[in-house]
């Protein structure tokens, strides 16, 4: 009877804990903008980071690219470089200028950025690698509380997959998401030009606006809740054990008694 608790208990445990990291995997498995320090804000200048992981068991990420707003009027961006990759920076005409939050005026805006793998150089094929390219740019908006990156990732073998679709209000996630960082408000701490590269490895495990903080969350919980349920199988045998060995001492006594 208590091996039958105990092997109930050890499989409901690997159960949840296998899930919650599996539902870890399925969650961060899109393209997704990250700031690690000092949010950027509303009006100011701040660095990005754009995580791509791999996703295709056949194929490795070759090309990624993120389109900004032109009514953003995002002036200027500049990319850090990354062996074995190259970076481009696109500007537009605006079809009518754009006023920053200092008064400046913008007739011409960053529209894209695209990342292309040298040869010899990729992420993946699989699904256990991913790469992050960082952007340090502004005047960001003064007029929205979060700006959106439609992304592109390009695979080896020719796919193409579009991470463009807006989280409805709802804030259930879509299929494809948009990459989206959060605006402070103007003044909030690190001021208006706030939000520089990261200077530590360290810092990155305190990613702001990142699905991936939600999938680490889940995989946790599931692994606490399999914690839990060992504990649970393990009382049971010991509960189990206990009237046995009592009644044995009793009948001993007895029998000695009787003597």
């Amino acid at each position: 009877m208590s091996k039958h608790v105990f092997k109930r208990a050890g499989f409901l445990a690997a159960t949840i804990g296998i899930t919650g990291l599996l539902g870890a995997g399925v969650a961060s498995a899109h393209v997704s903008a990250n700031v690690y320090g000092t949010q950027p804000t509303k009006g100011g200048y701040g660095a990005i980071f754009f995580r791509v992981p791999n996703e295709d068991a056949n194929a490795a990420t070759v090309k990624v690219s993120v389109d900004l707003k032109p009514e953003y009027g995002i002036g200027s961006a500049r990319t850090r470089p990354i062996p074995g990759w190259t970076s481009e920076v696109t500007k537009s005409k605006l079809p009518a200028p754009v006023t920053t939050a200092s008064g400046t005026q913008i007739t011409e805006a960053v529209t894209k950025i695209t990342w292309t793998a040298q040869p010899g150089t990729k992420i993946g094929p699989g699904n256990t690698s991913f790469e992050e390219f960082e952007i340090s740019a502004g005047a960001f908006p003064a007029n929205v509380d979060q700006i959106e990156f439609p992304a592109e990732q390009t695979y080896d073998s020719g796919k193409v997959v579009n991470w463009n679709q807006p989280t409805p209000p709802s804030g259930e996630e879509p299929e494809h998401p948009a990459p989206v960082v959060k605006l402070a408000a103007k003044g909030a701490s690190g001021g208006a030009h706030g939000g520089g590269p990261a200077s530590k490895e360290g810092d990155h495990a305190e990613a702001a606006s990142s699905p991936d903080n939600t999938a680490r969350w889940l995989g946790g919980a599931g692994l606490v809740v399999g914690a839990l349920g060992l504990g649970v199988g393990a009382g049971a045998i010991l509960r189990s054990r206990r009237p046995a060995a009592t009644g044995t001492t009793d009948t001993t006594k007895n029998e000695e008694g009787t003597k």
